[in-house]
């Protein structure tokens, strides 16, 4: 049997890794701008992760969701209380799609209606709650049993009003940050007059965190930089720092019944192991803070750079986008300078780096790519 060819590879077998390092099977270092899609967020290896890991699976890996487990209620307690959302309820599930695919279905149930707004440029996964829309490329995927999309503009309040103001919409599904879309922000002011006209028209509002939430932007969700609180954030990537886990979390508005929904391997004992470790990882090592400074840092040293058209990003949630097709410079930067970086679309590369990246290290990168760009 063979792989299902259905996205290319770089031709670099990566073996180990170790805080924003990673090594290949040759031994070659590379130093770490990606995260593996913003995954990585305490860095490679760390060591109270890796023991929490190892402890647990010595253990117990997974039993089923029908009996207690209380590492479930220590975690949803945990990320309450460092997330700001300590009133509200914890579904817990194994990937961003999924994530969004439920939150889809609790706000259809709890206000009867069929209709979904979000917007252009914007990614929310690849199952049936897939939804994405940008000039080049027309994609609009059967959601939740017959949910019916509109697709708005970042920062158009007008429209959203006059589509919400039919008290036909059972949701808004919004980014934090966009990050397919090419590290898009919401303004703030947009945000506050979505939240408006959600309460005001009985409008769930959802707000996707998976990329731009645990702590990436310098704040633990992207939202909060706009003050406001979502009915539900759906969060997944950074949360076990690369085991496969997510979760919902769902307004105290928002009554549960018994067979709503429903996962197999959501909340496992493991993975819950692994999230309880980020979060203390996260408190003892500033993780928050050091990513708002070095993030600060890096883009203030960016704007030398006269090929980057545009610099875009909060946090550890980096965009640059340059005047011209970046597929050689992004080449070059990895097989030449040996850093993995991401990318969106033709013109921008992102940032999506270990939020435990310190100020050495995004030197040592603006160091690498003025060789690039030399």
């Amino acid at each position: 049997m063979k792989l299902f060819d259905v996205y290319p590879l770089f031709p670099i077998e990566i073996v180990s890794g170790k805080g924003c390092k990673v090594y290949d099977s040759e031994g070659t270092e590379y130093l770490d701008l990606y995260g593996g899609h913003a995954v990585i967020s305490v860095g490679h290896a760390h060591p109270a992760y890796v023991q929490a890991i190892s402890e647990q699976v010595a253990k117990l890996g997974f039993y089923s969701n029908s009996v207690l487990n209380s590492l479930q209620s220590r975690f949803a307690e945990k990320l309450g209380k460092a997330c700001g959302y300590d009133d509200y309820a914890l579904f817990l599930i194994n990937s961003g799609a999924e994530a969004n695919e439920n939150a889809l279905k609790l706000a259809s149930f709890h206000n009867g209606r069929r209709k979904v707004l979000t917007f252009k440029n914007s990614f929310h996964g690849r199952t049936s709650a897939a939804v994405r829309v940008t000039d080049s490329q027309k994609y609009i995927a059967p959601v939740n049993e017959g949910l019916e999309v509109t697709f708005a503009t970042f920062n158009e309040i007008d429209f959203v009003k006059k589509e919400l103001a039919t008290n036909e919409y059972s949701s808004v599904i919004i980014e934090g940050i966009q990050g397919v879309g090419g590290i898009l922000i919401p303004e703030d002011r947009f945000l506050k007059e979505l939240r408006e006209e959600c309460t005001k028209t009985g409008t769930v509002l959802i707000l996707d965190e998976i990329q731009s939430g645990y702590g990436r932007s310098g704040k633990f969700f992207a939202h909060q930089h706009a003050g406001i609180k979502a009915d539900i954030i759906t969060v997944a990537k950074g949360i076990c720092n690369g085991f496969p886990m997510a979760g919902v979390i769902i307004s105290p508005e928002f009554t549960p019944v018994y067979g709503q929904l429903g996962t197999t391997f959501g909340g496992n004992h493991l993975g819950c192991a692994g999230a309880i470790a980020v979060l203390d990882i996260f408190e003892k090592e500033n993780l928050i803070e050091n990513s708002r400074a070095v993030g600060d840092f890096l883009m203030k040293e960016l704007q030398q750079f006269p090929q980057i058209k545009e610099i875009r990003g909060r946090g550890l949630m980096i965009g640059l986008e340059f005047a011209e097709p970046i597929k050689e410079i992004r080449t070059k930067l990895l097989f030449e300078q040996k850093v993995f970086t991401g990318v969106a679309g033709t013109h921008t590369i992102r940032l999506l780096p270990p939020l435990s990246l310190t100020k050495n290290e995004a030197e040592d990168f603006i160091e690498r790519l003025k060789k690039v760009l030399k």
